[in-house]
């Protein structure tokens, strides 16, 4: 299985709540460059993960011009930067191995994803992840390996 860690674009903070917070142009633009990269090795998903926060839901609406349709997409409550990075590793691998995934798209927030490739893969400390960046991690054998991350500015 191929899982795809994705931070969200970059926000504003004109906003009620962190909850609310939208993406800015430049998010927008860099969510979109990301997904045409990506678009180059990745035919398509077969799970796309959420987070319930407007930024990441207005960035899955930019990576999904670039993809065909998936075969399930769920927003998951759990998918919030304060969220617990066990029980979310548990979750994508569940869903995952639900619906037979053999290709997996998270988009959600840091820490929870710097945390959540620490969970994933033994050994690894927490990386940063840029707004709009991505990390694969490779699954095989119930061992997982971090294959690469990529951010708007390693690309070009």
């Amino acid at each position: 299985m191929q899982l795809f860690l994705m931070r969200h674009g970059e926000a504003g903070y004109n906003a009620h709540s962190d909850r609310e917070r939208k993406l800015t142009d430049l998010g927008r633009h860099h969510t979109a460059l990301m997904s045409n990269w990506l678009g180059r090795s990745v035919t398509e998903f077969d799970l796309v993960l959420v987070s319930p926060y407007l930024r990441a839901q207005q960035s899955w609406q930019e990576v999904s011009k670039h993809f065909p349709e998936p075969l399930h997409w769920i927003t998951l409550d759990e998918l919030v930067p304060s969220g617990n990075p066990g029980q979310v590793a548990d979750l994508v691998l569940a869903y995952a191995e639900q619906y037979q995934a053999k290709s997996v798209l998270v988009l959600a927030h840091m820490p929870l994803l710097g945390y959540l490739v620490s969970e994933l893969v033994a050994g690894e400390e927490p990386p940063l992840f840029a707004t709009s960046g991505v990390a694969l991690i490779s699954r095989e054998n119930e061992k997982n390996d971090l294959v690469w991350q990529h951010a708007p500015h390693s690309i070009s």
